[in-house]
């Protein structure tokens, strides 16, 4: 986690310059000595679980979503990817979903929502909420 390099890379999009986004390993843990070149443009989208809860980060950006998802579909997704992409076993998985990822749900990601401007429930099949967002960022971005 380097919040504060991405709040710096969103700074200075937002102002126009390029920046060079790290790459990292998930399989072995670790960051890769090769990055990503990403030109500024209208629009940043920023995801991730921990995006709200560094202030800094927050105020940089215009709109805040909370995407909220039942846990059961969260582990299921987290499994299927891991053992896929990452090349881990359904053990590892499941050791690190209880020793850390589910209780740092509860403690950073859970309690976040309270930074969020929208909470959308069941993401991407909730149309309604999709719709409403997407009028909102039309009317933030110049055309």
């Amino acid at each position: 986690m380097d919040t504060p390099l991405l709040a710096e890379h969103v700074r200075r999009l937002r102002e126009g310059q390029a920046v060079e986004r790290p790459t990292y390993d998930f399989a072995n843990f670790r960051r890769l000595d090769e990055t990503v070149r990403i030109a500024p443009r209208s629009a940043i989208i920023i995801e991730g679980i921990l995006i709200f809860e560094s202030k800094s980060l927050r105020d940089l950006m215009d709109i805040k979503i909370f995407v909220d998802t039942d846990a059961d579909l969260r582990f299921i997704r987290r499994l299927t990817r891991d053992i896929r992409e990452r090349g881990r076993t359904m053990e590892m998985v499941v050791e690190q979903y209880m020793a850390t990822v589910r209780p740092m749900h509860m403690e950073f990601v859970e309690p976040s929502k309270r930074y969020a401007d929208v909470i959308i429930p069941e993401g991407g099949h909730n149309e309604v909420g999709i719709d409403l967002v997407i009028q909102k960022i039309r009317s933030l971005v110049p055309r």
